[in-house]
């Protein structure tokens, strides 16, 4: 565009001064057809320059290199998947988050009554177009409820706007108008659609179709139907049943930061990463009693010089946060080995694997042998948890990158049907994870565990851990957790899952058939 631009002024500049010459020429009263070079050139002009000024290739030219150059780049751009991947992030992040439309269009992420969730250090604000986009993708697929919220900051924006035009607009106040009120038409709201037609036909009166709903839209309301409108309910489209408690555990404020780098014995109080909600009246002295923070060997030679930092998260289910996991160079290197390998993320639907809205991430798989990085971290997670890892005991170190408003809502990790694709290992099911915070985000990310109620906030380098199963091999169905959309951020985890086989004897069941 800059070299387009460049070339471009220079064309303008020589027509400019062609326009100049023969104004100065119109404009001398001393130049007269009398003088045989005037007359000349005055035929010249009207013969030849003229033509060759307005048939110019030029800029034809210039526009042709313009697109050879987009060309060239097109294949790495977003598509048509990406933007509206991107549109329905913002509709995610307004709902999880409880933002307003009219707050995110002015580049705020803040609820209503509380301090922002995120600050950035630069502010910036979506167009009339932005939001014409993101409504009409909303629009598209029948969810009217995101439709007309964003559709109306649209129509706010175009309105102070209009008779302005941006070239990179593709939509208009017209667009905006027409698209709000059949939103608001199938939502039972037959008065305010009325009333936006007739706004839209002031603008655009030879329109037969919109002067078609008019009409329609006034025979409607003198039957009587839909002259008062309930209100519209958020759609589900997850069928998402603890959405409520997973909603409430992502709002939560992030916790402080690093009690467990701190030298020294560390003092046994809760945990300052967690964040707690409402606890059970019967458990809550057992799980308060033994949180804390603690350097561990697990009787391991390999962490006899630099004890694992643990802070203990929770005692029901059992979820651990090891800080300082991996080192920078470590994170960087594992991300650098997956990046090229990134793919959108499957979930396991029956016996099958495959590509679903509550999970938006990419992810790789990384063999041990494919760097030895990857081998040491291996061994290091063996020696922290007294784990086998060795094949086919535990799965690939899966690597995920979670983008705009990437999320994984509440799921279990280990299997919950024998007919699972996790069972082909033939090592039995998922008994621990171990998830590894790759990056640092600025705000969301959080991991929430739903049923136990406590969410756990993104910290780099840190690792989480939890049993899956009890010792008797049933599932906990206390781990039912999900990771919060990334309000701010790029997000990276890595994630190993150790199967039951291989552990007869490292997590032996215990004399309670209910433990």
């Amino acid at each position: 565009l800059r070299s387009y631009l460049r070339d471009e002024s220079s064309r303008l500049r020589r027509l400019r001064r062609f326009y100049e010459k023969v104004r100065a020429l119109h404009q001398d009263p001393e130049a007269s057809v009398d003088n045989p070079l005037l007359a000349f050139s005055l035929i010249k002009r009207l013969h030849s320059d003229w033509p060759n000024v307005i048939y110019s290739d030029e800029a034809a030219m210039n526009t042709q290199a313009l697109h050879a150059g987009l060309r060239e780049v097109e294949q790495e751009l977003p598509g048509t998947e990406d933007l509206d991947g991107a549109a329905r992030a913002l509709m995610r992040l307004q709902d999880v988050y409880a933002l307003s439309v009219q707050g995110l269009a002015k580049g705020l992420f803040q609820r209503a009554g509380h301090p922002p969730l995120y600050s950035p250090s630069r502010r910036v604000s979506l167009s009339a177009d932005d939001c014409f986009h993101v409504g009409k993708v909303a629009y598209d697929t029948g969810d009217y409820y995101h439709s007309i919220a964003w559709l109306e900051e649209a129509v706010s924006l175009f309105r102070l706007s209009y008779g302005s035009w941006n070239v990179e607009d593709r939509s208009s106040l017209e667009d905006a108008l027409d698209h709000l009120a059949f939103s608001y038409f199938m939502a039972g709201n037959i008065s305010h659609a009325l009333s936006l037609s007739r706004e839209f036909l002031r603008y655009d009166p030879s329109n037969q179709r919109v002067s078609r709903n008019v009409a329609k839209y006034k025979k409607l309301l003198e039957m009587g139907t839909g002259a008062s409108a309930s209100a519209l309910q958020r759609p589900n489209s997850t069928r998402l049943q603890s959405r409520d408690a997973y909603e409430e555990l992502c709002q939560r404020p992030r916790g402080q930061v690093g009690l467990a780098a701190v030298p020294g014995p560390l003092p046994p109080l809760s945990p300052p990463h967690v964040l707690l909600g409402p606890l059970s009246p019967q458990p809550a002295p057992e799980r308060l009693l033994r949180l804390g923070c603690s350097y561990e060997t697990n009787s391991s030679p390999y962490l006899l010089l630099q004890p694992a930092k643990k802070e203990m998260v929770r005692i029901r289910p059992y979820v651990a946060l090891y800080h300082d996991f991996v080192t920078d160079a470590e994170a960087e290197t594992i991300k650098g080995l997956a990046g090229p390998w990134l793919q959108r993320s499957v979930v396991a639907s029956g016996e099958k694997q495959q590509k679903a809205e509550y999970r938006i991430s990419k992810s790789a798989w990384l063999k041990d042998t494919a760097d030895p990085v990857v081998q040491a971290l291996d061994q290091r997670i063996a020696a922290v948890t007294g784990l086998d890892l060795r094949p086919p005991y535990a799965e690939y170190l899966q690597v995920v990158n979670y983008g705009l408003g990437g999320h994984y809502e509440p799921h279990f990790d280990h299997a919950t049907s024998t007919k699972s694709p996790l069972y082909r290992m033939k090592s039995g099911n998922r008994i621990a994870t171990i998830m590894i915070y790759l990056s640092a985000v600025e705000a969301g990310g959080s991991t929430a565990f739903i049923y136990a109620n406590f969410s756990v906030p993104v910290v780099k380098n840190a690792a989480l851990f939890w049993w899956n199963l009890r010792r008797n091999g049933n599932g906990d169905g206390d781990t039912l957790h999900a990771g919060c959309p990334v309000l701010a951020g790029d997000k990276w985890v890595a994630n190993k899952w150790i199967h039951e086989h291989g552990q007869e004897f490292r997590r032996p069941c215990s004399a309670d058939p209910q433990d």
